[in-house]
């Protein structure tokens, strides 16, 4: 199929394309890597008046590092990412998942903040962002404000942007010798978006763990009573029973098929993150 006609605007400040979002009161609308939108226009699922491309806005394209924290601009490319362009995030576990997003071709334009904006339940960066405890820097011409990114994600495609602001950055711990990770997704094929998938992040300095579940219905699920356990108890602290509960008790809903895919994803995300040691399955 073809788009429905509208209009194109390539914007080069973010100010300009605020503006132009303002003015189309929900008829406008950003797009930047275009590899979700793009389809959702050919498909005629998405019939804004006027396009806003937000891609080539330097302010959206830089990476810096923060005190504590780095901070990510929204329009930079999975691909550049996964190939270390960006020096504060060689090494950073970000990197190996960007490496892992889909097919290169989707990486080199895809970009980090319109992952965040299209809002697909099983998206890489919607769930390890979550674990990560990241801080999503929104602007509107009303000003700024930043959100979680456990609380950005409202439902499937469904976010807390209104219709004229812009995600602007993305902020994430930076690396340290006191913290560890872990992200594990599983699909039929390489390429596929995850049918379950989770992340992990632990920083013994601070006595933190997240664990977050990828690929459900909504936004991601926190497993907030088990990662406490872990933050507490240390390394090994949960053993394999207490996974599933956890699984269990966070999605009662899905079938136990379903929810061994799900305590598999967090358990070798944990294994990853040298949170759980390999344990043998019982002998039948």
């Amino acid at each position: 199929m073809k788009a429905a006609k509208f209009a194109y605007t390539r914007a080069l400040e973010v100010d300009e394309a605020l503006k132009l979002l303002a003015k189309g009161r929900g008829a406008s609308k950003a797009i930047s890597g275009s590899q979700s939108f793009g389809p959702m226009l050919n498909l005629r699922l998405a019939r804004p008046s006027e396009v806003v491309e937000i891609a080539n806005i330097a302010g959206l394209r830089s990476v810096s590092q923060m005190a504590d924290s780095i901070e990510i601009g929204a329009a930079v490319t999975h691909a550049e990412i996964e190939d270390g362009l960006h020096k504060p995030l060689v090494q950073h576990p970000m990197q190996r998942v960007a490496a892992g997003i889909a097919y290169r071709a989707i990486r080199t334009r895809g970009t980090v903040g319109g992952s965040l904006a299209h809002a697909d339940p099983a998206a890489d960066w919607v769930v390890t962002l979550a674990a990560l405890g990241a801080r999503i820097r929104l602007r509107s011409p009303r000003g700024e404000r930043t959100v979680e990114a456990d609380a950005f994600m409202l439902g499937a495609y469904t976010t807390v942007l209104e219709f004229d602001e812009l995600i602007v950055s993305i902020a994430v711990p930076s690396q340290t010798s006191t913290t560890r990770w872990g992200y594990y997704k599983f699909c039929r094929k390489p390429g596929e978006f995850a049918e379950a998938s989770a992340a992990v992040y632990l920083d013994a300095a601070r006595n933190c763990a997240r664990i977050a579940l990828g690929a459900v219905d909504g936004p991601p699920i926190l497993l907030k009573d088990l990662a406490a356990t872990i933050a507490s108890e240390g390394a090994n602290a949960a053993s394999r029973e207490q996974l599933r509960a956890a699984v269990s008790t966070a999605l009662p809903e899905r079938d136990l098929c379903d929810q061994k895919l799900f305590t598999a994803c967090v358990e070798r995300a944990l294994e990853q993150a040298g949170a759980l040691a390999r344990q043998q399955a019982p002998s039948e």
